[in-house]
C-alpha cells in the first residue's frame, strides 16, 4: 500500500463513552476484526478532514444499541451516517462483503453537500430580508448559519460577515475550512506521502520540507502539523518548534488524532523539563481525546517511576490492546517482564526482535535487567549512535537513560558513564525528585 498518511481516527463505542453531544457520527460497523485492520476506511483524506470538522468517527458492533438501531439484521460490513440525536441519514452497504472508502467518502459528501446547499438557501433568504430591510428577520437566519461553523466554517465566515454589516459585531473569529477538491487534495496527500517516504529513510529535514510544504497548501489541515510536530519533537529534538506547532494543533478545529498527539508530545517534552504531573496530566489528556499506543506507553513508563506496579501493567496491557501485533510494544512489554521475573520469555522477545533499530533502547532495557552488560551498552550505543542522527535528541534520551529504573545494574559503570557523557542534565536524578526512576527514552 505504500505511506499511508492521512489515518482516520476511527474510536470504539463503547457502552461507557459519552454520547456524542453534537454534529454527525460515522458509524462504521465491520464484518470482523480482520477487517478493521485491512480495511480501506482505515485511511482517507477527506474522512480525516470531516473527523475535525464535528463528524465523529466510531467503530461499532451489531450488540450495541447503536449498532441493534442501526445494522440490526443488516448484512455487514455497512457504515451509517447519523445525527448526534440518533436519527439515520445515510448509509453505505457492502460490495461482495467488501466496503470501500471511496463508497463512505460520497455518502458523507453528498450529505455534506446538501446540507450546504441549504445553507446557500438560508443565506440568500437573509440576504433578501436585509436587502428589504427587514433586519430583525435576516439576524436569526444569519445566526442560524453561523451556529453551523463547526460542520460548515465557509458557510459560518459569510454569515459572520453579514451579521457584521447588520451592526452585530459579538461574533467570533472563525477558522479558514479546510481544502476538500479532489484535485488539490491529491496533491497535497502526494507531498506528504513523499514527507513519510523521506522521513522512514531519515532524510529529516527533507522530510521537514515535504510537510511545510503540505501545511502551506492547506494551513487548515491539521495533519502536515501534527507529522511536523512529531519530526520535531522525537527526530530532529527542535523541542521549541515542536512546542508551537503541537500549540497550532490545538488552536485549531483538529482531529482526535492530531489533537492527541499534540497532547502527548507537549506532555513529553513537559515532563523532561521536570514538570512532573502537569506533563502526566497532558499524556492523561491524550488517551481521553483519543488512544494512541505511545501515550499508554509514555504513562506505563511515568507510573514505573513513580514504582506504581499496578498502574504501570494497566498502561502496558492498554497499550498491547490497542496494538497487540506490533513489535514496538511487545518489545516494551518485554522490558516490564525481565523486571518481573518473567526473563526467559522477555529474552526471547527481544532476541526474535533485535534487528528493529527504533526499539534499541527497549532492547537494552531488556538486556541490562537480564544482567547482560555488553549486549545492553551495545544496543544503547546503537540507538545513540545509529537510530538517533541529532545531538539534540541524544543528549535528551541520553539522560533519560541515566535516570531510568531498567538501567540501575549500570549507573556507576564507568562504560555507562562514558556511554551517556553528552546528557542535557535537566532531568532531576531519582533521589532529588522522590521518583524511582526516569521517565524513559521513548518515541
Amino acid at each position: 500500500m505504500g505511506e499511508q498518511v492521512y489515518n482516520v481516527p476511527w474510536k470504539l463505542r463503547t457502552p461507557e463513552a459519552p454520547p456524542v453531544a453534537a454534529g454527525l457520527v460515522l458509524y462504521w460497523f465491520p464484518s470482523s476484526a480482520d477487517e478493521v485492520k485491512r480495511s480501506s476506511l482505515r485511511t482517507s483524506r477527506a474522512l480525516s478532514l470531516y473527523a475535525s470538522q464535528c463528524v465523529a468517527m466510531e467503530i461499532a458492533d451489531t450488540s450495541s444499541v447503536v449498532g441493534q438501531k442501526f445494522a440490526g439484521g443488516a448484512k455487514l460490513p455497512i457504515a451509517v451516517l447519523a445525527t448526534a440525536d440518533g436519527n439515520a441519514i445515510g448509509k453505505a452497504d457492502n460490495k461482495d462483503g467488501f466496503l470501500k472508502v471511496d463508497q463512505v467518502e460520497k455518502m458523507v459528501n453528498d450529505e455534506m453537500k446538501r446540507r450546504e446547499n441549504e445553507l446557500d438557501q438560508n443565506l440568500k433568504a437573509a440576504k433578501e430580508k436585509a436587502k428589504s430591510g427587514d433586519s430583525a428577520g435576516a439576524i436569526p437566519i444569519y445566526k442560524n448559519v453561523l451556529d453551523q461553523k463547526c460542520l460548515f466554517p465557509k458557510k459560518a465566515k459569510d454569515a459572520a460577515k453579514e451579521l457584521k454589516k447588520l451592526g452585530v459585531n459579538d461574533v467570533a473569529e472563525i477558522p479558514d475550512a479546510p481544502i476538500f477538491d479532489a484535485a488539490k487534495s491529491a496533491k497535497i496527500e502526494s507531498v506528504m506521502k513523499h514527507g513519510l517516504r523521506a522521513e522512514n529513510a531519515s532524510k529529516y529535514f527533507e522530510a521537514e520540507r515535504l510537510y511545510t510544504k503540505a501545511h502551506q497548501m492547506d494551513p487548515a489541515d491539521p495533519t502536515p502539523l501534527r507529522y511536523l510536530g512529531e519530526l520535531y519533537r522525537h527526530h530532529i529534538g527542535d523541542w521549541e518548534k515542536a512546542r508551537i506547532t503541537f500549540n497550532s494543533i490545538l488552536a485549531m478545529p483538529a482531529d482526535p488524532l492530531a489533537r492527541a498527539v499534540a497532547l502527548h508530545g507537549l506532555g513529553k517534552i513537559t515532563i523532561h523539563e521536570g514538570e512532573f504531573k502537569k506533563g502526566l496530566a497532558l499524556m492523561e489528556q491524550s488517551v481521553d481525546v483519543f488512544p494512541i499506543a505511545l501515550a499508554y506507553r509514555n504513562l506505563a513508563v511515568y507510573w514505573n517511576s513513580e514504582g506504581d506496579a499496578a498502574k504501570t501493567d494497566y498502561y502496558v496491557q492498554k497499550a498491547l490492546k490497542l496494538e497487540p501485533d506490533d513489535g514496538y510494544n511487545l518489545i516494551f512489554a518485554a522490558g516490564f517482564m525481565a523486571a518481573n521475573g518473567h526473563g526467559d520469555e522477555a529474552l526471547k522477545i527481544a532476541q526474535k526482535n533485535e534487528g528493529m533499530l527504533p526499539a534499541s533502547y527497549n532492547l537494552a532495557a531488556i538486556y541490562a535487567q537480564l544482567g547482560q552488560k555488553d549486549k545492553a551498552l551495545a544496543l544503547l550505543k546503537r540507538h545513540f549512535f545509529e537510530y538517533e542522527r541529532y545531538q539534540a535528541v541524544r543528549s535528551k534520551e541520553m539522560m533519560e537513560a541515566r535516570v531510568d529504573a531498567v538501567f540501575a545494574s549500570l549507573m556507576k559503570d564507568p562504560e555507562f558513564i562514558a556511554l551517556t557523557s553528552w546528557a542535557d542534565g535537566r532531568l532531576p536524578l531519582p533521589q532529588d525528585r522522590g521518583m524511582k526512576s526516569g521517565s524513559g527514552a521513548m518515541q
